[in-house]
């Protein structure tokens, strides 16, 4: 069976630098109706897991290591024995949320993660945290996101591990190069393509 994209949406709380969010973030489920990943364990391991369903979970890709995006990964990988795979410039992030906990393995650029009958492709671009990575599906047309390119422009860099020069460098030479008519599936809010996204990025 082709593969194809499950999207959940999970609500809790972001925090860093001493401030606390409620946030909605998107949990995306990427296989077939035999195996998948999920990118990004956002707040609720009970949820994702109804979600994934008798499925076999190959891996919890984490896009980057905020909290709203992996305070349930632990708990995940627990229920169902799947890996947390993090890239380790985000290593000090995780360590904030999971000190007793280690990833289980890393995530390096230009690194493929196959699954069910396609393959997602690590893009290192960091700016909006140091370790962030992209995930780009051709056969899907799609690139996940997570928190640095939404609908309306790049992710945030007013805090703590973030840089603003960074992240437009990242989404000018990783992201704009894809496909025009790509999907870009965002960490939270709606979904936009990559061409919608070029007249926004200054």
């Amino acid at each position: 069976m082709a593969a194809h994209i499950d999207h959940l949406v999970t609500s809790g709380t972001f925090s860093l630098d001493g401030g606390t969010w409620d946030v909605d973030n998107n949990v995306w489920i990427v296989g077939d109706a035999s195996e998948v990943v999920v990118i990004d364990a956002a707040h609720d391991a009970d949820a994702i897991a109804e979600a994934v369903g008798d499925r076999a979970l190959r891996a919890i890709v984490c896009t980057h290591a905020h909290n709203d995006h992996i305070d349930a990964a632990p708990a995940l990988a627990d229920r169902t024995g799947a890996p947390i795979l993090l890239h380790p410039d985000d290593r000090e992030l995780w360590e904030m949320t999971h000190p007793d906990r280690e990833p289980d393995g890393e995530l390096t650029d230009g690194q493929r993660l196959s699954i069910a009958d396609t393959a997602l492709t690590v893009l290192h671009t960091p700016g909006h945290a140091p370790g962030a990575v992209c995930l780009y599906a051709p056969d899907l047309g799609t690139v996940f996101t997570g928190d640095t390119l939404f609908q309306g422009g790049p992710g945030a860099t007013g805090r703590s591990f973030s840089d603003h020069p960074t992240i437009l460098r990242s989404i000018r030479e990783r992201l704009l190069t894809l496909p025009p008519e790509t999907v870009v599936r965002t960490g939270h809010g709606d979904s936009t393509t990559v061409a919608a996204e070029a007249d926004n990025i200054d």
